[in-house]
């Protein structure tokens, strides 16, 4: 089919295609143009059959290298800017990228990096090859591959295709709709699917994204409060400093929702936002799916509080269980969903169950059919052979007054095999007597933190999930 931008230059020229925060404006017709010259510019660099990798925070100069290569049908491999030089020459050769394009921020990273390393500004100053690009795609190519988050430490490679791309574009639209007044503010970022999938669904869409540098509660306030955004995607705890940032006034009228994800949202939060009138859609998807697999809908955001919702329209989603209710592992199937982590067949093999994704997630499905996310597999802590899932924990510490932040871990312990322990920042002084009566009132005595670690900030990746692993690493 023709390319996405390239159609939707043709069909929109003149709208807006991206706005940044300090007023640049980009319509579709200069996104279409500008990519078309650097892919002729960084046609020699690049002519092997391996792939490029884009290093780089939220920008410009990031999205067209990335439609650039697509009109090269150089699969882009997005490469976390939060990374060391360590581990971006691991991914660098796991990957099979043959260059890597950065942005002038992220030089320092690219310094012992075993591949060629061209800034995007030096593209810019090539001259054009005379070359005729073929301004069409073939939904089975590969169009993206980017690594898992990485919050249990193992990151591996997930294949997204270009009819991954679309299948999560068009059942997002199904289930939240469109609007002529649309504008979705990016501040998750590029190289992580949350970012990428909606740079992806302005260009089908046509629809005008804010573009954010990185997530800073009093910019993504303000943009909220005064340039028209209708819709933002965060986590628990950006939604959180962002929760604090109203006082006495309201979002505008044009604010649609923020759309929810990266894990299961403490209830304090969502009571918090409910009291100060702010849309919550819970949302749930990860890497492997495209972002979105599952989200609630606006009818029943209040009446399923706590709940990521059902599968939008091309999706599936069943949990590993023989009763409603009964916690199990999460499975999914749909166009979205990858078809697997490069060059490793057998962690692809291992992801599937009769053509399902194990999503490695566990939940439960209520008897009207809605998901509801209890915690990560690999983060269970098993204690005298009972079940703790740590974001029951970290819900409750959160709803204290004064517990800004929240991870629970499991130890070693020579009486239950493991017990819980918990990580916590404050903005107020809280003894630890307190922390542990409030638990005691609302958590069974199993389930109560053996002991309550006080620290500045918790280990995150650049999404703002929790990486509990990481917490492991704090231990005494």
């Amino acid at each position: 089919m023709e390319h996405w931008l390239t159609k939707r230059a043709s069909l929109s020229p003149n709208a807006i295609a991206v706005e940044t925060i300090d007023n640049g404006t980009w319509t579709f017709a200069d996104l279409y143009d500008a990519s078309i010259v650097f892919a002729k510019k960084l046609y020699t660099t690049s002519k092997t059959n391996k792939h490029i990798g884009i290093l780089s925070t939220n920008s410009i100069e990031m999205i067209v290298a990335f439609f650039a290569c697509t009109y090269l049908h150089k699969p882009v491999v997005f490469l976390n800017a939060r990374l060391t030089q360590e581990e971006l020459a691991i991914q660098c050769a796991s990957a099979d990228i043959d260059s890597v394009l950065y942005s002038d921020t992220c030089e320092a990273l690219t310094l012992t990096l075993p591949v060629p390393c061209y800034a995007f500004s030096t593209i810019k100053q090539l001259k054009e090859t005379n070359i005729r690009l073929d301004e069409t795609i073939a939904l089975d190519d590969i169009c993206s591959m980017m690594f898992t988050s990485g919050t249990t430490g193992k990151a591996k490679a997930v294949m997204h295709t270009y009819d991954n791309h679309w299948a999560s574009a068009i059942a997002s639209a199904l289930n939240l709709g469109i609007s002529s007044t649309d504008k979705w503010l990016v501040c998750l970022p590029i190289f992580h699917i949350g970012g990428l999938s909606t740079v992806i669904k302005s260009m089908i869409y046509g629809m005008p994204i804010l573009l954010v540098e990185k997530f800073d509660e009093t910019i993504v306030h303000q943009a909220i409060m005064e340039r028209n955004v209708s819709i933002v995607s965060v986590v628990a705890v950006t939604c959180s400093r962002l929760l604090n940032k109203i006082t006495n006034e309201t979002y505008p009228s044009t604010f649609r929702c923020m759309l929810l994800g990266g894990g299961p949202a403490p209830k304090a939060l969502l009571d918090k936002a409910a009291n100060y009138h702010v849309p919550i859609i819970q949302t749930y998807g990860m890497t492997e799916t495209s972002s979105q697999i599952v989200t609630l809908n606006h009818a029943d955001a209040i009446r399923k509080l706590g709940s990521a919702g059902k599968a939008l329209f091309s999706a599936e989603v069943r949990v590993n269980a023989q009763r409603p209710k009964e916690v199990g592992e999460i499975l999914v199937k749909g166009p979205m969903v990858s078809k697997g982590y490069y060059k490793q067949p057998e962690a692809t093999e291992r992801a599937q169950m009769d053509g399902w994704f194990r999503t490695g997630d566990l939940g439960y499905i209520d008897e009207e059919g809605f998901l509801y996310v209890v915690d990560r597999r690999s983060d269970l802590i098993i204690s005298g052979g009972e079940n703790i899932y740590p974001a029951e924990i970290e819900n409750i510490l959160l709803a204290i007054p004064g517990v800004e932040e929240a991870g629970v871990v499991g130890v070693d312990d020579a009486q239950w095999g493991k017990v819980p322990v918990a990580f916590i920042v404050t903005s107020t002084h809280v003894k630890e007597e307190e922390l542990l009566q409030f638990c005691h009132q609302r958590l069974a005595k199993f389930k109560i933190p053996k002991h309550i670690f006080f620290t500045d900030t918790l280990p995150r990746n650049a999404t703002n999930k929790l990486q509990r692993h990481k917490l492991m690493e704090r231990l005494p």
